[in-house]
């Protein structure tokens, strides 16, 4: 039988279970067990993709094309788990699949209800998560924290769903344990409190992780047990990690949380080999030494705005052998940006900071410095290279000037009647014809490559000749569309701009090759600095 692991969250909201259900995710991969997981939301847009970073975060995209919470970053990073629009789900998708099938006819007039209407369709969402992949176990992320409005009709398709499968499913219950400075003392109320609303639901938890700042006592772990009627064995401490956000599954591991797990469920549990990862923890805590990349952006104030390109950058540092030292440039404040060993500019919407993005590519261009633009990114590129060497001084994208004289950027034929803004831009995994001979090609080493799209605008086609008469080698096509892809300065060590997002597609245990590459270049860009 399928099995079934759902993950809530109490006390504080950003607890980090998502990066805690991968970590588990991975662990049961190393073990033996086929997974699939599954990301349940409880706002109401139907998607995060109309969403402000500075509030949400950056939306990961799937190779079919669904806009999606962060979250399924870390299921990537972690697991080799099939991503789909069946790993994920929110409230308003819930709703507007019952009102549409309401409006159809389809519940025969019948009074349209959250128990059983809702909770139905939610169980269905995990259901059909397993049966996609033909996986052995789903684990289940449910969004918010336990006492919030929102998440009700999710706790009570997920008791529901217990009830349904009694020996086929387990509850892990993830909450804060603070460390009061004033009182000298930890303090397991809060846990407590969290606990009792969960069981006023109806959901008993059978694991509870405990956050906190330092390892909990024995003594500790016993008053929770008590006071959550969850034995001792069962009460596990997550610990803020020292050095990275990788030694997460190497300490649940350590603890036996996934045995745990495992006899729970009727699980055998074999042991497993994390050298892998123990290597990388190693490399980080031990790095050669140390490169510095600027980030030249606008939602650099939230932490999980570019969390993707964060990741792959470490990631490209630990294939290096470096530490990685990130400065955050505002792209709309960016007026000293030098001293960097390389800089990056990632994707982005509007107008503001566009001027200081432009600015960037130039100092990389002119100075020799290391650039990777991405999305946004390569337009920067592009519409720089057009004013500074094409000598098109009125060069610029139609979403900045949608009456540019030279447009070198511009919209999309098929978007040029869009209406609704949420889900309709390029979306998901499209394959790439790449130029022998490119950095690009050098990279990936092989010349078809498959990556994922989010935009609305491309390179002007118009402009191709003159600006490879010139220097740009536009060595990545979509050729069904004839759209460039990836754009390169021919005389540059590592000048790269690409149109779609390859942060989506890179592990710590896998770098993508372009930030493996980008990061060597840093490298080899910092070495050369300190011998000049």
């Amino acid at each position: 039988m399928r099995k079934y692991i759902f993950i809530t969250g109490g006390v504080v909201s950003s607890l980090g279970k998502g990066l805690t259900l991968a970590s588990i995710a991975m662990l049961l991969e190393k073990k033996g067990f086929k997974i699939a997981m599954l990301k349940l939301d409880p706002y109401l847009n139907v998607d995060p993709g109309t969403m402000n970073p500075f509030e949400h975060g950056e939306v990961y995209v799937t190779d079919d094309g669904v806009e999606t919470d962060l979250d399924l970053g870390h299921y990537y990073r972690y697991t080799t788990a099939p991503l789909s629009r069946a790993s994920t789900a929110t409230s308003g998708q819930i709703y507007d699949t019952v009102i549409k099938r309401e409006r159809h006819g389809d519940y025969l007039g019948k009074t349209v209800q959250v128990i059983p209407h809702i909770t139905d369709e939610i169980k269905k969402r995990i259901v059909a998560c397993g049966e996609v992949s033909d996986a052995e176990v789903v684990l289940v992320e449910i969004g918010g924290t336990i006492g919030d409005i929102e998440s009700l009709p999710f706790l009570e398709a997920i008791r529901q769903f217990r009830y349904e499968r009694p020996q086929d499913c387990l509850n892990i219950h993830m909450t804060y344990v603070p460390y009061l400075k004033a009182a000298g003392e930890v303090k397991t109320k809060p846990t407590q409190h969290s606990v009792q609303t969960l069981r006023s639901i109806g959901i008993l938890p059978d694991l509870i992780l405990c956050r906190c700042e330092s390892s909990l006592s024995t003594e500790i772990k016993e008053k929770i047990s008590l006071f959550c009627n969850v034995p001792a064995e069962s009460v596990f401490d997550e610990v803020d990690a020292d050095t990275s956000i990788y030694e997460v599954p190497l300490m649940l591991e350590r603890q036996g949380v996934t045995e745990r797990i495992c006899k729970q469920l009727g699980l055998e549990c074999s042991q497993i080999d994390l050298s892998e990862w123990d290597a990388i923890v190693e490399t980080i805590k031990n790095p050669k030494g140390t490169v510095t990349v600027g980030i030249v952006g606008k939602y650099l104030q939230h932490q999980d705005a570019y969390k993707s390109v964060f990741e792959a950058l470490q990631h490209g540092a630990i294939a290096a052998g470096y530490a990685l030292q990130i400065k955050s440039l505002e792209s709309d404040k960016a007026s000293d940006i030098e001293g960097c060993d390389g800089y990056l500019v990632p994707g982005g919407f509007g107008e503001r900071g566009w001027e200081g993005k432009l600015e960037a590519a130039k100092y990389c261009r002119s100075q020799k410095v290391p650039y990777f633009g991405i999305c946004l990114g390569m337009q920067v590129l592009v519409v720089e290279f057009a004013r500074s060497v094409l000598g098109l001084s009125n060069a610029n994208s139609t979403e900045m000037e949608p009456q540019a004289q030279e447009p070198i950027i511009s919209l999309l034929s098929e978007q040029e009647n869009v209406e609704d803004m949420g889900g309709t831009m390029r979306l998901g995994a499209y394959p790439c014809l790449l130029k022998e001979g490119s950095k690009a090609h050098a990279a990936y080493g092989s010349k078809n490559i498959s990556e994922r799209h989010r935009h609305r605008y491309e390179f002007n086609n118009r402009y191709k000749e003159l600006a490879q008469k010139n220097g740009l080698q536009l060595s990545g096509t979509y050729e069904e569309g004839n759209l460039c892809e990836i754009a390169e300065i021919k005389d540059h060590p590592w000048m790269v701009g690409v149109q779609f997002h390859p942060e989506f597609k890179s592990r710590p245990t896998m770098p993508h090759p372009l930030f493996r590459d980008f990061v060597k270049a840093m490298v080899e860009h910092h070495e050369k600095k300190a011998h000049s």
